[in-house]
């Protein structure tokens, strides 16, 4: 009845966001969603944050500048300092949530056609972003030391030019993987010599709980000739302080900045002049630094408790890399069975998680996982574990 554009034609739905109808179920335990630990924010800072940000109401409430509010940039600034980078005010673009920045920079970067390479497997939600717009994506694998940069300069010395290479250097989505930084000088050197954008993915940086910390590619870009001019770096206080206030920001060359802000304007004008004032206000008072150190060793506990658990209760009939930080464990099922058989068993038994074929670029492996240990107490990750086993152990018998 409707012409609708190519791309929403037959569009493909978020396999993360089709699994939250069964999160009204109150019995439900869910690996599934990367949400943070809702018993871990800070409610009485953000309180407090919030009543200093009302204070100028006549600010807040009103429209604000399309790149940001100036007090919540400098602030930005300032985070990224004590994060090993020096950037601009100018580069900086505060957006409604990281999934708004790496939009714009598509709409920006890419035109139809364009070959993207992305990590995979990847976040679902970026590689639909890039299919919507028409880009043609390739897959650079994946292993427990991050993208495989050895497989992409073998893939760019054999021809390929992308625009752009998409990765999560840091506990990455969703393998929990984290670059070496061996593979992250070569992947910005790589960038400067065959000339294309890196897009570095970084919403979990500061959620490391075991392992020595390592320079993301925005602190390490200004020791490579050259590689600054090749880097975008997104973030993002949703995962660190409250994913509510949906506020993220980009950083890249002051020319791709402006461009992204001019495609800002056409989106929504500018993102809420009054969650940047809380947000602006929370990150001046200092309470940053310990409610980090509280959630890294809440979420360090909580990962412990569900890779002893799948080890306990499923034994070699599963595969993970436990990670040092962020909020995911990847696996992989052996004896045949898939993920898509296992969900449908596990949600039988009021729990579930996200099968891993949603986050494949190109031939997707149907025994892969991914599941989040940070929402759930500690007591649920084992009884969610525990009934996962069950469910496996029902699939392995009807098989």
């Amino acid at each position: 009845m409707y012409s609708f554009s190519r791309a929403f034609v037959h569009p493909q739905s978020s396999p993360i966001r089709d699994l939250f109808k069964y999160l009204s179920d109150p019995e439900m335990i869910s690996f599934a969603g990367g949400y943070p630990d809702p018993r871990l924010f800070d409610a009485e800072g953000l309180q407090q944050a919030s009543e200093r940000a009302f204070q100028d109401s006549l600010v807040c409430l009103q429209y604000g500048s399309t790149e940001g509010t100036a007090r919540l940039r400098t602030q930005i600034q300032a985070l990224m300092a004590e994060r090993g980078a020096q950037v601009a005010l100018d580069q900086i673009q505060v957006t409604t949530g990281s999934q708004q920045a790496f939009d714009l920079l598509l709409r920006v970067m890419l035109d139809d056609g364009d070959l993207v390479y992305a990590e995979s497997p990847a976040y679902p939600n970026n590689i639909q972003a890039l299919r919507v717009l028409g880009a043609r994506i390739e897959g650079v694998p994946v292993d427990s030391d991050g993208l495989v940069v050895e497989r992409l300069e073998e893939m760019l010395r054999a021809g390929g030019r992308p625009k752009l290479v998409y990765t999560v250097p840091t506990f990455g989505n969703p393998t929990g993987a984290t670059l070496s930084l061996a593979r992250r000088r070569r992947l910005l050197e790589l960038a400067v010599e065959f000339r294309f954008l890196v897009v570095e993915d970084d919403p979990y940086g500061d959620l490391r709980f075991s392992g020595e910390p390592l320079p993301s590619l925005l602190a390490l870009a200004p020791q490579i000739e050259g590689a600054s001019q090749w880097l975008v770096h997104l973030a993002s206080l949703s995962k660190i302080v409250a994913p509510g206030l949906r506020v993220a920001w980009s950083i890249a060359p002051v020319e791709i900045t402006r461009r992204c802000t001019i495609a800002k304007q056409s989106a929504d004008v500018g993102s809420s002049p009054w969650t940047q004032s809380i947000a602006a206000e929370y990150l001046a008072s200092g309470r940053l630094p310990a409610h980090l150190a509280r959630i890294c060793q809440a979420y360090g506990e909580k990962c412990a408790v569900m890779a002893d658990a799948l080890r306990e209760k499923m034994g070699e009939g599963i595969e993970f890399h436990a990670p040092q930080g962020g909020m995911f464990l990847w696996a992989r099922l052996k004896d045949g069975v898939t993920s898509a058989d296992l969900i449908k068993a596990c949600i039988e038994r009021k729990v579930m998680f996200v099968p891993g074929t949603g986050f494949h670029v190109g031939q997707a492996d149907a025994s892969t996982l991914r599941l989040s240990f940070t929402a759930p107490s500690a007591d649920g990750i084992r009884e969610g574990i525990d009934r996962m086993a069950r469910a496996w152990q029902a699939v392995r018998a009807s098989a």
